[in-house]
């Protein structure tokens, strides 16, 4: 891009474009210059200069190969050669079909055997959620209409998916006009909520093992698997939102597998398709999907879908993701990296006394907390953004990610090369060097 192509897309960016997540006012000031992305190549994003930068949170936890695979390129290509798009309302596509049975392929035969097709996050959320509440209402229990969910949990930005969330910044506002949601603090908190609560939940809602917008806040183990047990002993349905965990993040597939744990609802998006295309499932089980089943007049029917519900596109793409995974031993070649990973982070922590506190990690994930003074556990005040200037500085040394507050998250693509992976914690310690001072 020349510089006046930069300066005429940056006017039109500024006077045009609603960023997400965003204060408007910062972003269209004056002297905020945005960020183009022009192209990718691996783990490495360039900008509209020419300047190359480490992909430290994948493009927002959504790449999984990297950017520009040759195999995921020409499975789109392919697609898009045939058709673009097909309606799921009364058709069905070769990409889905192939899809959905590779996708109930991965679990235990039998048990997630059901695959809704959706386009993010949020609507794979909100999906489980609407089945939850009308499995209840069609097997004669329509008392059960609330929902149980954790402090500082985020399970998306639609209504009811925000409405289950713990972040009071996110939430707040739409509270009184979505789902009756109980909050609780841990599996301990909700194993003590009164009788008269947990007979009428629908179902329990839960990031499984490390919440995310939490500030990668991991959960104790065996935490998920008591959670099923106790789902089990009183008829609630779990509802396991693996949007960021799913795809290898944790070094299995899916985070569930770490305590061989199965769902009645379980939620992908992002890593589905490698970081290529908008695309959310919801799986569940066979005992879910036959209370929907009867004849029309009944209104059994689940009637919900989106226009792009199993894309073609998207679908093929994701397949093409999940034979990368095979034929390359994704999952076994991550296994050093996650070592490699928490060895980096902790040289990071000990150069960092005073400003590094904790340092989470889950498999590939991790969470750096920025803090005034760590030994005596003094937090930045959060209006100094402190996590945003420490990201802002590091994208000098070549490394773009994105704070939760004052946590910096590392989550770079799984593929991700040993001496990348190093550069990127470098630039991140220089970053916290610069910012928060010595110590």
């Amino acid at each position: 891009m020349t510089p006046d192509e930069t300066a005429q897309l940056t006017l039109w960016d500024k006077t045009h474009v609603w960023h997400p997540f965003t204060q408007m006012r910062d972003w269209c000031a004056p002297e905020h210059q945005p960020l183009f992305i022009t192209r990718g190549e691996g783990v490495w994003l360039y900008d509209q200069e020419g300047r190359r930068y480490i992909d430290g949170n994948s493009t927002i936890w959504t790449n999984i190969h990297g950017h520009g695979h040759p195999a995921l390129n020409a499975a789109l290509l392919e697609q898009a050669g045939r058709i673009a798009h097909v309606s799921a309302l009364g058709f069905a596509n070769e990409p889905a079909a192939r899809l959905a049975r590779a996708l109930t392929d991965l679990w235990p035969a039998g048990t997630l055997t059901r695959v809704f097709f959706s386009d993010d996050g949020s609507t794979a959320i909100e999906c489980a959620v609407k089945m939850a509440l009308q499995y209840h209402q069609l097997t004669g229990h329509p008392e059960r209409c609330a929902f149980a969910a954790f402090d500082q949990a985020y399970h998306g930005d639609t209504m009811a998916a925000a409405t289950l969330g713990g972040i009071a910044a996110f939430a707040d506002r739409f509270r009184k006009f979505g789902l009756t949601t109980h909050h609780f603090q841990n599996l301990e908190a909700l194993r003590v909520m009164p009788e008269e609560w947990s007979a009428t939940l629908a179902a329990v809602i839960i990031e499984p093992l490390m919440q995310g917008s939490a500030g990668m806040r991991p959960w104790p183990a065996g935490m998920l698997a008591g959670l099923r047990a106790w789902c089990d002993k009183r008829s609630v349905l779990l509802i396991c939102d693996e949007v960021m965990t799913g795809f290898g993040r944790t070094g299995k597939m899916f985070a569930c597998e770490n305590e061989s744990v199965i769902p009645d609802f379980l939620c992908l998006a992002k890593g589905i398709t490698g970081g290529y295309m908008p695309l959310a499932a919801t799986l569940t089980t066979e005992r879910i999907f036959g209370a929907f089943l009867g004849a029309y007049a009944e209104l059994r029917t689940f009637f919900y879908g989106h226009s792009y519900t199993g894309n073609p596109l998207a679908c093929a793409v994701a397949l093409a993701s999940l034979e990368v995974f095979r034929r390359e031993d994704t999952l076994v070649r991550l296994q050093p990296k996650m070592e490699r990973m928490s060895r980096l982070l902790a040289e990071l922590r000990a150069r960092h006394p005073r400003h590094v506190g904790e340092v989470r990690q889950c498999g590939f994930m991790a969470g750096i907390q920025l803090m005034a003074d760590a030994e005596t556990g003094e937090p930045y005040p959060w209006e100094a953004q402190t996590g945003a200037r420490v990201c802002l500085a590091a994208r000098a040394h070549g490394l773009l990610t994105r704070p939760i507050r004052d946590t910096v998250v590392l989550m770079p693509p799984l593929v991700i090369p040993e001496d990348a992976l190093r550069q990127a914690v470098q630039a991140l310690s220089q970053a916290i060097g610069e910012v928060c001072g010595p110590g």
